[in-house]
C-alpha cells in the first residue's frame, strides 16, 4: 500500500507498504479504542479507564495502553496478555 504522496507528482524515493506476512514481527496490528476493549470484554468505558489508572496498583498490574496525544489506544495482544495473567492469578 503506497502512502500519499507529499506535495506535488514527485514520487516518494522509497514506497512504505504494510508487511503481507501474517508472522511479520514488523506488522503494525490494528489498535483498539476504549469502546472497543469494553465491547470485547463486555464492561464499561468507566471499568476500562478505572483499570489503566488504578491508584496504588503497580503499574505491571494494570490494563497496558497507548497514549496517542489525549486518546487510549491498545493492542490487542496486550490485553489479551492482561487476562491471561489476571485469569492465573485469581
Amino acid at each position: 500500500m503506497d502512502l500519499p504522496r507529499p506535495h506535488g507528482d514527485r514520487p516518494s524515493t522509497s514506497p512504505t507498504r504494510v508487511p503481507s506476512s501474517a508472522h511479520d514481527d514488523n506488522e503494525l496490528h490494528e489498535l483498539l479504542t476504549v469502546e472497543d476493549v469494553a465491547a470485547l470484554l463486555k464492561v464499561s468505558k468507566n471499568w476500562v479507564y478505572e483499570h489503566t489508572r488504578s491508584r496504588g496498583t503497580p503499574r505491571s498490574e494494570r490494563l497496558p495502553y497507548l497514549k496517542i496525544g489525549k486518546y487510549l489506544r491498545f493492542e490487542g495482544r496486550a490485553v489479551r496478555a492482561f487476562l491471561e495473567k489476571k485469569c492465573r492469578t485469581m
